[in-house]
This record gives C-alpha cells, sequence and structure tokens, in this order.
C-alpha cells in the first residue's frame, strides 16, 4: 500500500511521523511524496492556535480532494475535537494522542507485539518533509498550567522515554545516514524528571554512547536550566543554537500567563549562555496581545525583546483556545491591536537577527544541506544550516543534500545568507 504522511505544527510532530514513516515500511509499505499517488494518508494535526487548527482541517480536506478514500486524523487538534475530525471527508480514522504510539499496527490491523522495527534504518520522508535532521521524540506532555496553552490539554501529563530508547532511535537514524539529530518533545527540558534526572544526562549519554556528529535541541523552557547547563556545549557536536520561549517581557503579564520565569531570570539565563557560547543563537516565541496586556506592558515586552538581540523568533497573535485560562480572562485584546502589536515584535526581531546573521559574513563555516533544486546552467541550489542556525543558500554542479560543506559566507540575502562552497 502507498502510504503518503503529512504533518501541521511542531518539529514533535515531525518526529512522530517520522516514526510512523518507519514502522509503515518495516510492515511491507511505501511512504510516497504526493497524496495524488496514495491509497492512504495520515495527517497529524496542530491545534496551537486557531489559525493551525484551520490548517489541519485544511489540508485534511485538500487530501481528500487529491483522491485518498482513506485517511487518519490524529495529533492535537484531532484529539481536541474528534468528532469534528470524523466528520470530514474520508476520514476513516480518529486517533488521540494518547493512542497515537499505536496508529500504525491500529490502521493496518496488526498485533503490537509483532511488530519488529529493529531491521529498519531512519529513511527520510519523500516530499515536504525530506529533512537531513533527524527528529527524535523524548518526551511528550507537560505538567505547566500556562493559562494560554491548550497542548497541555491534547498531550497530557509530561511523561519521557527511556534512555535506551532514545539512543536506539539515535542509532537507527545514524545507521540512516542522518548527520544532525535533534531532540524534541512537548516540554523537552522536563526528560527525566519522573526518575531523578536531567536533560543534561540525556545529552551527555548521547554524546558519550552515539557517533552522533551534530546534536541540536529543540525549545527548552527557561526555567529548566541554570548556568551549568550550558557547559554541555563545550563539546562542539551539540550545535550552538537555543531555542527558548520568552511569551512576553512583563512581569505582570507573565504572571497571567503563569509562566515560570521573570524577565530578570530570563536575562541572567541568556547572559549565561552567552559567556559560554558568544556567538550561541537565541531564539524566542512571543505572543502579542495576550488578555489584559496594557500599552505599558507592550512596551515592555518590545524594549525587552530589543534588549535580548534575538536572531529570529515567532511572533503569534494571542489566539483564544477553548478551555484555557486566558480564553475566560477579562480584557481581551481587540484584533487589530493584536495584529499590529505583532507586526512591530517581529520588526523588531528581524532587526536583530540581521545584525546577526552580518556578524558572519566574511566567515567560512561548515553547512549541512537540506534541499536541493536544479538551477539552470548554474547546476544546483542548495539551502542548509549552519551549526548556529543560519540559513544558507549556494550553488554547486551537483547535488550535494545530505552533505556536509565548508562554506565562505558572502551576504546577507533577506532571511537567508548567500555563500559560495569551498
Amino acid at each position: 500500500m502507498k502510504i503518503f504522511l503529512d504533518t501541521i505544527g511542531c518539529r514533535l510532530n515531525q518526529a512522530e511521523i517520522e516514526s510512523m514513516s518507519r514502522q509503515f515500511r518495516a510492515a511491507g509499505h511505501e511512504i510516497v511524496a504526493s497524496a495524488a499517488h496514495a491509497d492512504m494518508a495520515v495527517v497529524n494535526t496542530c491545534a496551537v492556535t486557531t489559525q493551525a487548527a484551520s490548517d489541519s482541517r485544511g489540508k485534511i480536506r485538500s487530501i481528500a480532494r487529491a483522491g485518498v478514500n482513506e485517511i487518519v486524523a490524529t495529533g492535537c487538534w484531532t484529539s481536541i475535537q474528534p468528532k469534528e475530525a470524523a466528520a470530514l471527508p474520508n476520514v476513516k480514522h480518529v486517533v488521540a494522542n494518547d493512542k497515537k504510539d499505536l496508529l500504525v499496527p491500529q490502521v493496518l490491523n496488526l498485533q503490537p507485539d509483532t511488530f519488529d522495527l529493529e531491521p529498519i534504518d531512519r529513511i527520510p520522508i519523500p516530499g515536504l518533509h525530506r529533512r537531513t535532521r533527524a527528529f527524535i521524540k523524548v518526551q511528550d506532555g507537560c505538567d505547566n498550567k500556562c493559562t494560554f496553552c491548550i497542548t497541555t490539554i491534547a498531550r497530557g501529563e509530561g511523561r519521557s522515554r527511556g534512555l535506551a530508547d532514545v539512543i536506539h532511535d539515535v542509532n537507527s537514524a545514524l545507521a540512516g545516514d542522518s548527520k544532525e539529530i535533534v531532540l524534541t518533545g512537548v516540554h523537552l527540558g522536563s526528560w527525566g524528571q519522573e526518575s531523578g534526572h536531567h536533560l543534561r544526562d540525556l545529552v551527555q549519554a548521547l554524546l558519550r554512547e552515539t557517533d552522533v556528529k551534530r546534536l541540536r535541541l529543540s525549545s527548552l523552557e527557561p526555567w529548566d536550566l541554570d548556568a551549568d547547563f550550558f557547559s554541555l556545549w563545550n563539546d562542539k557536536r551539540l550545535m550552538p543554537h537555543l531555542h527558548l520561549p520568552l511569551q512576553s517581557g512583563s512581569d505582570s503579564t507573565l504572571r497571567r500567563m503563569a509562566r515560570k520565569t521573570t524577565p530578570q531570570s530570563f536575562r541572567e539565563l541568556v547572559h549565561a549562555a552567552r559567556q559560554v557560547m558568544p556567538n550561541v543563537a537565541i531564539t524566542t516565541d512571543i505572543i502579542a496581545g495576550f488578555p489584559g496586556e496594557t500599552d505599558e506592558e507592550f512596551i515592555e515586552t518590545l524594549e525587552f525583546v530589543k534588549e535580548m538581540k534575538f536572531t529570529g523568533g515567532h511572533v503569534f497573535s494571542y489566539s483564544p483556545r477553548p478551555g484555557t485560562g486566558a480564553a475566560r480572562m477579562k480584557g481581551q485584546v481587540k484584533p487589530e491591536v493584536r495584529k499590529r502589536r505583532n507586526r512591530i515584535l517581529q520588526e523588531a526581531i528581524e532587526e536583530s537577527a540581521k545584525s546577526y546573521r552580518e556578524k558572519f559574513i566574511g566567515e567560512t563555516m561548515p553547512v549541512l544541506w537540506e534541499s536541493t533544486t536544479e538551477y539552470g546552467e548554474y547546476g544546483w541550489r542548495m539551502e542548509g544550516w549552519t551549526g548556529n542556525y543560519l540559513r544558507v543558500s549556494a550553488t554547486a554542479p551537483s547535488p550535494r543534500w545530505n552533505e556536509v560543506d565548508e562554506v565562505e559566507l558572502l551576504g546577507v540575502d533577506g532571511e537567508k545568507v548567500s555563500g559560495a562552497i569551498r
């Protein structure tokens, strides 16, 4: 059977469809790059914003229009609104997050205990999700009670995967020729807390017990870290990029969000990271127009964002999510004000990101190529990532997908850096 896999939203969703791909292949099925060639499709949905939920529904409808008669809907939006998911065209299976690990044997009518994954190495998913980097799920769920977040409702309580299972998945990805491993989870920094361990233990074990050449961490809540954590980056295989969600630069807004951080503690954490890694890339998430956000609180956030000199980030206009505390709060900010504040914050981040990119012009850095396209008489156009998360483009006479090259950085080209392979 030919199966098409698609996903909306976070890197954890990407990690999950990679796992599904491996399982379907182990059961003897083919993963295809287009819904038009598929007998079955699996869509891993998202509900973090109203737009993400809308995109999830739209994705399922477009796959049905492409002629796929058997669609499996899973993920966060499906978990929150299963009846609505089941009513969409050609949806034959609705699988909630807490049953997602058994999705493949369930839809294939296989017994989980007869489902042998051991011989199957990681192969990138074809099409849009043909990533060179392997996203490895190490944790799921979250025990935080941030008042804006529906993910904790959709994903349930925090739980960590065992070290041996993570090492197995990393080795499988490396055997499949992945040059970079990305660890991901809903609350990645909480890994191991149930057993008295810390994320640093997992990172140290992977650096010690696998042959990983490039290891990257996805989003980390700032309250899970201390200054000593950054000593891990003395091992150059750990990529110098931190994604630290701020959400707001205002003390009072952070309290309404029930975030376990303050601007001052966040400032100290960033300073500690930059002491160890002066050129570290620090990206973030910001919510514009959270309920009750006054003009003064917005200015506090804007000034803090400028002070932190983020190298990139996502700015979300606040989106009321049913069942969350913030959706019931008084002082809901008007949509047009949220949109305006979003634009101003995005401009501030873009300005500091541009300054960061300009710092590296003239330097030569290793780049892992993640996409290649034909480029006429010039050969091939490639795009990829440096260790500190600069997106680089260059040309070559032959495709270099999933290869690492030394690249001289020549100039800033919008959100990318143009380069020449050395």
